[in-house]
């Protein structure tokens, strides 16, 4: 899976240091803000942190489900091949009950 790369981590923010100009920013407003980044990246990290452990979940349930597919499939084919024998077995015998009329039949 591609990972995205991020500009910023919660660390990067929680360090930002800013330059105070003559009409610089209010340091409260930007600290207050940047709490709000800082928590919202905690939170993208928690649910991307989930979401990959229920998607890896997902692909070893999709790996066992593929290789049981495979198995049930060999064993469909074995089952097809048994009656598609006995199915064949009984035309024989079915002929050679007809053939067995016809040549007791004649002898009688």
């Amino acid at each position: 899976m591609a990972e995205n790369k991020l500009n910023l981590d919660v660390n990067t923010i929680l360090e930002k240091e800013f330059h105070v100009d003559f009409k610089g920013y209010s340091s409260n407003e930007v600290d207050t803000l940047l709490d709000k980044v800082i928590e919202d990246y905690q939170n993208f990290e928690q649910v991307l942190d989930e979401l990959t452990q229920v998607n890896l979940n997902h692909e070893r349930t999709i790996a066992a489900l593929k290789a049981k597919i495979v198995e049930l499939e060999s064993h469909a084919k074995i089952v097809d091949n048994k009656n598609s024998l006995n199915s064949n077995q009984m035309d024989m015998l079915k002929r050679l009950a007809r053939l067995e009329d016809v040549v007791y039949s004649k002898i009688d």
